[in-house]
C-alpha cells in the first residue's frame, strides 16, 4: 500500500478530510523549501504537492507563474527538487510528497530514470499537468512499478471517456480541477463541484482531491463536504510573497492551522 493510500484510509477512518498544500520548490528561496515543507506538516498538511518550476506553466495563473520564475532564476531544476525531497525525508518519513509539474523536465530526464530517481528520493506520487490519462498508460505503469502513484487531473469539461481512462490508471488520488480556468482564479463554483464529483465516484473508488480556487477556510470547508481532500496553492504562494522578511515559515504554519481547524470543525 502506498503512503498516499494509507493516509487517505487513516483520514476516512477518523472522519476527517485531507489537506494538500502546494508550494513551488525553490520559492522564495531554495534554502527555505525544506523548512517550509516541515511547516506545512506542523500546520496540518496530510500530503504535500511540491511544484517543479517550469518556464511555461500553462495551467497556472500569474501567482504560481511568478513563483516558477523566481525559482528558475535561482537555478532550481528537477534534480534540485529531488534533492529537496531527500533532505525533507531525513526528518519526515511519514508525510507523502507529490511532485507536480509539466512534461518537459520529465521528458528531458527520461521517464524510466525519472521514476527510479523519484522513488529513491522519497517521492510518493507524481502529477504531470500536460499528461492526459488516455496517452499515459505506459507512463502510469512505469510509475506504479517504481512505487510512485500516478495522479491525473479531471475537470468540469472532462468527458465520460476521460473519466474512465483516469480511473483505470490513476493511483493515490484524482485531482479534480474545480473550475474552468487557471490556478488562482476566483470564480469557484461549489455547486458545480458538488454535482460533478459523484460522476467520478460512479466509476472510481480512488479518493478525490479538489483544487484551483480554494483560498480560505470557508471555501475549503465547503468543498470538503463532497471531496476527500482540498488542495491550496496560489493562496499559499501569495502568502509567501507578502510575508515580512524572516516570517514566511511562521506565517505559512499559522495559515495552515486555520485551514486545518476549518476542515475538522
Amino acid at each position: 500500500m502506498s503512503k498516499i493510500t494509507a493516509i487517505f484510509q487513516e483520514l476516512k477512518a477518523s472522519g476527517k478530510k485531507g489537506l494538500i498544500p502546494f508550494i513551488t520548490a525553490g520559492d522564495p528561496d531554495p534554502g527555505l523549501t525544506v523548512e517550509l515543507m516541515h511547516a506545512l506538516v506542523r500546520g496540518g498538511a496530510n500530503v504535500i504537492e511540491l511544484g517543479v518550476p517550469f518556464s511555461d506553466p500553462m495551467a497556472d495563473g500569474p501567482v504560481i507563474q511568478r513563483s516558477s520564475e523566481r525559482a528558475l532564476m535561482q537555478g532550481v531544476t528537477l534534480h534540485g527538487c529531488l534533492e529537496m525531497v531527500k533532505e525533507f525525508r531525513k526528518a519526515d518519513m511519514h508525510t507523502p510528497v507529490v511532485l507536480m509539474g509539466y512534461a518537459n523536465p520529465v521528458e528531458q530526464m527520461g521517464a524510466e530514470r525519472f521514476a527510479t530517481e523519484a522513488k529513491a528520493a522519497g517521492v510518493d506520487g507524481v502529477l504531470i499537468v500536460d499528461y492526459p490519462p488516455e496517452e499515459c498508460v505506459d507512463f502510469a505503469a512505469r510509475m506504479r512499478v517504481a512505487g510512485v502513484d500516478p495522479i491525473f487531473l479531471l475537470a468540469p469539461t472532462s468527458s465520460t471517456a476521460r473519466i474512465h481512462e483516469a480511473a483505470k490508471i490513476a493511483a493515490g488520488y484524482i485531482y479534480y480541477v474545480s473550475m474552468r480556468g487557471v490556478t488562482g482564479a476566483s470564480n469557484l463554483n461549489t455547486e458545480d463541484v458538488a454535482s460533478n464529483i459523484p460522476k467520478i465516484r460512479e466509476v472510481s473508488s480512488i479518493p478525490i482531491a479538489v483544487g484551483f480556487g480554494i483560498h480560505d477556510a470557508q471555501s475549503a470547508r465547503t468543498v470538503s463536504k463532497t471531496a476527500d481532500a482540498v488542495v491550496i496553492g496560489s493562496r499559499i504562494i501569495r502568502l509567501l510573497e507578502e510575508a515580512p522578511p524572516g516570517q514566511a515559515v511562521q506565517s505559512l504554519e499559522t495559515f495552515m492551522r486555520e485551514i486545518r481547524v476549518a476542515l475538522d470543525s
